[in-house]
């Protein structure tokens, strides 16, 4: 395991390889210097990659450099923001899937193309935006920035004897490692939203066992009402973890923590994208009321 990072970590990563995993998603394997003591053995590692403008490429130099006492990078991310904006490279967020120690190996899913909006979290990336554009051409040998992943981010999963996992295509990463990382004897219910069944994928087997159910768009079904219409499939869940679409998150949590009557600390969260919106624009009131509950939730 990788020493816990006392600041936000700024390296560089190259690719090794590029494999399409299903029609919409593409996964690329990247190796880099400081991934031996970045990588963690724990499940949802969340980081940032910078990808570069068009006919451009984030090589040493362009980034800023690291300040030792900048903790959780806000100066560094200021002085990122001063890089002129028609060299600033693009900065999304994405979930490691996982983490090859022997091979120095750790893989990263992209969202190609489908019909959800934004680009805002790993492995979701449609109509084209910038996190699709670089995962369609990827080779091996370009290289990115990346930002974190850092335990100074990490959330405890919830523990409870049945958990159920919910999420679209931007979770399932993240939700994979959390299949993997629960400890026997908890059973998952897994709740999968994708755009159609060719976009379904193997998922790891939990050590206490996995029921999962997956939901397609293109039969008209959407992961808040899969959950809410689950009923009795649901007794005994004594815990949640949801994540994706924003306001799909806030429904669930509303849902379980009102009408199943989770306790909300039983329940952990994360609005990975915003329908109509990417990374780069301004927060919404929703979501600074949001980022609110998170911090009064994790006190």
């Amino acid at each position: 395991m990788g020493q816990a990072p006392s600041v936000m970590p700024v390296s560089h990563v190259r690719v090794t390889g590029v494999e399409r995993i299903t029609p919409r998603t593409a996964r690329v394997t990247f190796t880099g210097d400081a991934l031996p003591g970045l990588m963690e053995n724990r499940p949802d590692q969340q980081m940032k990659l910078c990808l570069p403008r068009e006919g451009r490429s984030v090589a040493a130099g362009l980034l800023p450099e690291q300040d030792a006492e900048d903790t959780y990078g806000m100066r560094w991310y200021e002085a990122f923001l001063a890089i002129p904006e028609a060299r600033r490279p693009w900065l999304r967020s994405f979930t490691v899937r996982s983490y090859d120690r022997e091979r120095n190996a750790m893989a990263v899913d992209f969202v190609l193309h489908g019909d959800l909006h934004g680009d805002l979290h790993g492995s979701l990336h449609g109509n084209g935006g910038p996190a699709a554009r670089w995962g369609a051409a990827a080779r091996p040998g370009d290289v990115l920035g990346m930002v974190g992943p850092s335990s100074l981010y990490a959330r405890p999963l919830p523990a409870a004897e049945r958990i159920l996992l919910a999420g679209d295509e931007s979770a399932l990463p993240a939700l994979a490692t959390v299949l993997e990382a629960l400890p026997p004897g908890t059973r998952a219910l897994v709740y999968a939203e994708v755009a159609d069944a060719a976009e379904e994928r193997e998922l790891p087997a939990a050590a206490g066992g996995a029921e999962v159910r997956w939901v397609h768009r293109d039969r008209g079904g959407s992961l808040v009402a899969a959950v809410r219409e689950a009923g009795a499939e649901l007794d005994g869940v004594g815990a949640a973890w949801v994540a994706g679409e924003a306001s799909a998150v806030r429904a669930l949590r509303r849902h379980l923590v009102g009408e199943r009557r989770l306790p909300k600390k039983n329940v952990e969260f994360s609005g990975y994208w915003r329908r109509a919106l990417t990374q780069d624009d301004a927060p919404t009131e929703e979501d600074l009321a949001w980022a609110a509950e998170r911090a009064a939730d994790a006190s």
